[in-house]
């Protein structure tokens, strides 16, 4: 138990939860480090979900999802069993397949879900909502079932990445933070991950904090970047909070701060001699830069450490970056890195190293960051089915964009792996009741293209979705961030290299099974028959 803490209540409501944090983390810390002055080391998951209970996010959702549920109350609808999907309809980046992430962030905020006294009281200055509706948000609990592909899984679009089922009134609530966790951290995840690959297996970092979309966007985004295969981030605060490896040496301030280039790098060597990595574009790279670099790395020698290298951040790094490899090599050390920073992203990566360039890891920062080229991972939230009396009704999203029209139903997502090389083939979406058959041959085919049809023999077929929650209950046991990235690769894997191109990817299909297919195509006939008459 906790000590209640005193917290000023005229500070403003996000300068009360991270007072409050302060003083939590100065409480749990320990007494030797308390002594000491610093404060103690929470485990990351405590942490978070302490800060969570206390930054509330149950209002950051769109008002329509207020005035929808009040109305569904209103309506009778209220208690009424829906089930949605959540899913996205195209890769950032015309890419070939995108990386499931935030599902960690989805959870913590549907475990803390709960409307304030300081809510309603918003609420009801509104003058929009009933009294009854009122009075269930003040007394709301969570009751939901949920289901998600884990966090670190190579996905592919259309197929639910996260399936709610649960009274109306509650699941429309959650779609717009569901959206927020899973669509950020997919985008970054993916980008990352197309970033490492462009990197052919040198070590990127993430640099970008300063040009993130906010707080939440700098430290959810290193974290997401973990996963997408990132070693590490320049922010301090992914690596308390999360675990992610923070790195960094220093900026162009340091140097401009001493008398000369060489004043500065002499006082970071003796301050940090085993780990020194110097900044070398303040002034010249090979007038000054290296040649002083040179100079304090066999300073460093000397006196028995071994320098880590040296980093480019400005500049024709492929042209820099091959000379000062020669510079360095002379000197006597080969065995000194070289880190390229400065606006890349996978196409420049793949540039660099295609021209030559002597580089040994990158820093990527704004580009992966904000996923500029295509800063939008477009996960949607629709409604699928209903449930009556125990029966299940299936429902459909039209639209004249062929697109946008929805998959109905309850359904399973299976992906099947071929069993001689252990590489998937194709995903397939079926109808929850289904069971594809191992022992028997099964026949995929193109939902679109329904000629474009094979028949599978030898081959394994695995569910991708878990259970998250249990009519309200979270029944999924976390895995660590550090297992996330390791399954994320191991699954990556398992995708082809044709489906990981940066060009004109092949196509990886997400099928639907015959009984799936049947019944859209019974609803659209259904619909349209109806309109034709």
């Amino acid at each position: 138990m906790h000590p209640v803490w005193f917290c000023p209540m005229d500070l403003h409501p996000a300068a009360r939860v991270f007072f409050a944090a302060f003083l939590y983390v100065l409480h749990t810390g320990s007494d030797t480090n308390r002594k000491n002055g610093f404060f103690g080391f929470v485990p990351a998951r405590e942490r978070i979900e302490w800060i969570m209970d206390q930054r509330n996010l149950t209002m950051l959702m769109d008002f329509y999802e207020l005035t929808m549920a009040n109305g569904f109350l209103e309506s009778g609808l209220g208690e009424q069993i829906v089930y949605f999907d959540l899913f996205f309809r195209k890769v950032p980046d015309q890419a070939g397949y995108a990386i499931m992430a935030g599902v960690e962030q989805a959870v913590e905020y549907l475990k803390n879900l709960h409307f304030t006294p300081e809510d309603l009281a918003y609420l009801r200055g509104r003058k929009l909502f009933s009294e009854p509706f009122l009075q269930y948000l003040e007394q709301f609990s969570f009751s939901c079932d949920v289901w998600a592909i884990p966090e670190g899984t190579p996905v592919f679009a259309h197929e639910p990445l996260i399936t709610v089922r649960g009274p109306a009134m509650q699941a429309q609530l959650l779609e717009t933070m569901l959206l927020i966790s899973i669509n950020h951290q997919s985008l970054i995840a993916t980008k990352a991950a197309r970033i490492v690959r462009a990197a052919e297996g040198r070590p990127v970092m993430e640099f970008g904090s300063r040009r993130a979309q906010g707080y939440d966007g700098a430290t959810l985004g290193a974290r997401a970047a973990y996963i997408g295969g990132c070693c590490g981030t320049a922010c301090a605060s992914a690596d308390r909070d999360y675990g992610v490896p923070a790195l960094g040496t220093m900026a162009h301030s340091w140097v401009q701060l001493f008398p000369t280039e060489l004043d500065a790098f002499r006082a970071y060597a003796k301050i940090y001699p085993d780990q020194c990595t110097l900044l070398v574009d303040t002034y010249n790279v090979l007038r000054s830069g290296v040649p002083n670099a040179i100079t304090v790395f066999r300073e460093l020698a000397a006196a028995g450490y071994r320098p880590k290298g040296i980093r480019i951040d400005s500049g024709d790094i492929a042209y820099l970056s091959k000379k000062a490899r020669i510079m360095l090599d002379e000197a006597g050390f080969p065995d000194c890195g070289i880190v390229a920073s400065n606006a890349l992203d996978e196409y420049l990566i793949r540039d660099l190293l295609v021209q030559g360039a002597k580089i040994n890891s990158f820093g990527v920062g704004e580009r992966l960051i904000t996923s500029r080229s295509e800063p939008v991972f477009g996960g949607v939230y629709k409604l699928v089915a209903t449930e009556r009396d125990g029966e299940l009704i299936p429902k459909i999203k039209l639209s004249e964009n062929v697109e946008k029209v929805t998959n109905p139903g309850f359904k399973t997502v299976w992906r099947l792996f071929d069993n001689q090389t252990g590489m998937a083939i194709a995903d397939v979406l079926t109808l929850a009741d289904e069971v594809i058959d191992e022992s028997k041959p099964y026949v995929i085919f193109s939902p679109e293209h329904t000629y474009k049809r094979k028949k599978l023999t030898n081959f394994t077929a695995k569910k991708l979705q878990v259970q998250l929650f249990r009519a309200g209950r979270c029944v999924y046991q976390l895995p660590t961030l550090e297992e996330i990235r390791r399954y994320s690769q191991e699954q990556l894997a398992t995708i082809w290299d044709e489906v990981k191109r940066f060009e004109n990817p092949h196509a990886y299909y997400v099928d639907l099974s015959e009984p799936l297919w049947q019944l859209k195509q019974q609803m659209l006939d259904s619909y349209f028959g109806a309109a034709s008459n």
